[in-house]
């Protein structure tokens, strides 16, 4: 899960009520929860701390029940995400091609140490354990979309295209 300097600041009525939406919609699902916090970051980029009492209200199961859920699994943001978001491979195969030097850069030139968010909010970096795109790495996913033999020059290349985001 990201990491935040920073509280999350609270939820503004128009997220609620797509918080509201997600459950009103998924709640009848058997095992809705996962279902829930997924439509909830679709819709907002991250699962502000005011959805967890109406999940657990809705589900009939404790917060800490939800809480668990939200933080067990590292793709979930409690905070909103930056206007870009870099997940950097970590696997074996990325490492022995020279991930650990795009991740230096990412933190030096881009102030987004993985987990967390640069102090502007334009880059949000996040690590993750395989991109199944071995052959090509070092491999990155810049805002969903799969990159692989990035270096520090073509990932600056592919931050600066969508700097009009």
């Amino acid at each position: 899960m990201q990491r935040s300097s920073e509280a999350a600041p609270a939820a503004t009525p128009e997220q609620l009520a797509a918080v509201d939406a997600a459950i009103e919609r998924l709640s009848p699902e058997r095992g809705a929860c996962l279902p829930i916090l997924h439509a909830i970051q679709d819709a907002l980029g991250f699962v502000p701390a005011e959805a967890v009492p109406r999940i657990a209200a809705a589900l009939n199961v404790s917060r800490a029940d939800v809480h668990g859920v939200l933080t067990y699994y590292h793709d979930f943001r409690t905070a909103p995400p930056g206007r870009r978001v870099l997940k950097l491979c970590r696997a074996e195969a990325c490492q022995a091609v020279g991930c650990e030097r795009l991740e230096r850069h990412v933190r030096e030139r881009h102030g987004a140490a993985l987990g967390e968010t640069s102090r502007d909010r334009a880059l949000t970096a996040e690590a993750v354990y395989c991109l199944g795109n071995c052959a090509l790495g070092p491999s990155v996913l810049l805002d969903g979309r799969l990159y692989g033999r990035v270096t520090p020059e073509r990932l600056d290349a592919l931050l600066a295209e969508g700097t009009d985001r």
